[in-house]
């Protein structure tokens, strides 16, 4: 597929994007009210920054979506670390400790960047563990042999990748600088499920098999990351006005597509679809979209690890009490401590 004229890579994109964020720091702020103020910034291309006035709907959408993305990373610990005892040697297991730490500190930027906007995180946390809040599709998904690590690295990363390098252009400043450290990580991330299944690919008749089945497993899932199509989406709409998503679902999703064949081609594996192929007048590749149905009955709970991955979830929530109850008593006394010393 030929390369559109002054392509950047994702990573230069998010350098790209973290440059832009330290020069739109310096600048000044226009004298005007708090409406012509947003709609000036915005239209600016600048960023909005905590303190700044906002419209409340603008305020609501960003913390829905970002409070879904922490919940996302903090959700996406378990399928992967489904492997950590079973990986198949001591680099392996490494690997993938870094990376489920990885996205536990992902989720702890994203919670930190929703209190900016005045959200608490104990009451999203209450959210994500009663149902009133979502976390992306996709780790409602069996981890079922080792293979699968590789293909969530590969695929579901990569669609992660996708989906939030934009985000590092985002109009809210607080999310911008977090997806700018989060997107360095993930593009690790992703290079590791790929290199993954390169040794795969290139192992024994079962390893390979093994390989490919996760394939044809993760593809269509990590399509429906994106989101429903363009059509039925109720917010892109709204939140590419405001220029916290530059792309919308169907935009992102055939990035996606264009950017895994050829990787396909370098592992030696194909992708699931027979109507994949190079559209010469469109520029881009054609497929089979996903089920789009599958994809909203996961989101309502009816997934095949919806209930498990809440029970996990809530279980560690009720196991670790203690610990939070510990810091909060140790940080209690020291403060008690050095007010006596004042």
């Amino acid at each position: 597929m030929p390369e559109e004229p002054g392509a950047q890579s994702l990573l230069d994109q998010v350098a790209e994007a973290e440059r832009q964020l330290i020069e739109a720091a310096g600048r000044g702020r226009p004298d005007a009210d708090a409406e012509a103020y947003f709609d000036a910034v915005i239209a600016a291309d600048q960023k909005i920054e905590p303190r700044d006035a906002m419209p409340e709907a603008y305020r609501k959408t960003l913390i829905r979506q970002i409070a879904q993305h922490a919940h996302s990373e903090i959700i996406g610990m378990q399928p992967e670390g489904n492997w950590i005892t079973r990986a198949p040697s001591l680099a392996r297991k490494a690997i993938l400790l870094a990376k489920v730490q990885d996205e536990a500190g992902h989720g702890l930027y994203l919670y930190a960047a929703a209190e900016t906007l005045g959200a608490d995180r104990e009451d999203l946390y209450a959210q994500l563990l009663s149902g009133r809040q979502k976390y992306s599709s996709i780790f409602n998904y069996p981890t079922v042999t080792w293979a699968d690590v590789g293909a969530i690295g590969w695929l579901v990363d990569g669609a992660a990748i996708v989906n939030q390098v934009p985000l590092c252009r985002c109009s809210y400043g607080p999310y911008a600088r977090a997806m700018i450290r989060v997107c360095k990580e993930e593009s690790f991330h992703q290079r590791q499920g790929f290199q993954s299944l390169y040794v795969l690919a290139r192992g024994t008749e079962k390893q390979r098999a093994m390989a490919q089945d996760a394939i044809d497993r993760w593809w269509y899932p990590s399509l429906a990351m994106f989101g429903p199509p363009d059509a039925d989406s109720k917010h892109t709409a709204q939140s590419m006005e405001w220029k916290i998503k530059r792309y919308s679902n169907d935009e992102l999703r055939q990035k996606f597509v264009d950017m895994t064949v050829q990787q396909a081609e370098v592992l030696g594996l194909t992708l699931p679809d027979e109507n994949l192929q190079w559209n010469e007048e469109r520029g881009h590749y054609d497929y089979t979209q996903p089920d789009y149905d599958e994809l909203m009955q996961v989101i309502k709970g009816d997934g095949p690890c919806n209930r498990q991955r809440m029970a996990n979830r809530r279980e560690a929530v009720e196991s670790g009490t203690w610990v939070s109850e510990a810091a909060a008593a140790y940080a209690a006394k020291q403060d008690t401590r050095q007010e006596a010393m004042a």
